[in-house]
């Protein structure tokens, strides 16, 4: 400690050797001890029930997808039996900031890039370019905190297709 009464030095965060994944570790012959949560008592259903915001009628017209991505989510999860250590609503945050991103590009096909400004009449960004823009990186930011949950917990290795890779094919989906 400091004379000022402040701490110096020491290990700095993001210091170091990053953990292994538990598939990593298996794959080493190192043991591996998981330490999963007591299981609730649950109705015996594939998905748990979609929440009536995640299904409600936009203005605009077009169907909101956040019910499709969140069972995609859902599904993709229990696949690595992972369903249970992800919390319901990061996936249902993550499936409608995926909808939102998609609603706001689709809005860009539909009216461009360019806006008139209200007091000048000068061409301006679109709002809704900076909407998408936001919306994917909150998407983007919700889909590594449930990847690292998969990756640090999921015993078997998997490849393939993820529902992050998924949002371009519904975004091309919603403009035909």
């Amino acid at each position: 400690m400091a004379k000022d009464g402040t701490n110096r030095g020491g290990r700095r965060p993001g210091a170091g050797r990053k953990k292994k994944s538990a598939i990593e570790k298996i794959e080493a012959g190192e043991a591996v001890s998981l330490i999963l949560p007591e299981p609730a008592d649950l109705v015996g259903v594939e998905t748990p029930p979609v929440k009536e915001y995640l299904k409600a009628h936009q203005k605009c017209g077009i169907d909101l997808c956040a019910e499709e991505v969140f069972e995609d989510t859902w599904n993709w999860l229990a696949a690595r039996g992972c369903e249970k250590l992800v919390s319901q609503n990061l996936v249902e945050q993550y499936a409608m900031s995926v909808a939102r991103y998609i609603q706001c590009e689709t809005a860009i096909s539909d009216y461009g890039f360019l806006a008139k400004h209200p007091t000048t009449g000068a061409a301006m960004q679109s709002p809704y370019v900076a909407m998408s823009q936001n919306y994917i990186k909150q998407a983007n930011q919700l889909w590594y905190q449930i990847m690292q949950v998969v990756k640090d917990n999921c015993t078997e290795a998997w490849s393939g297709q993820t529902p992050q890779d998924n949002m371009m094919e519904l975004l091309l989906r919603k403009k035909g």
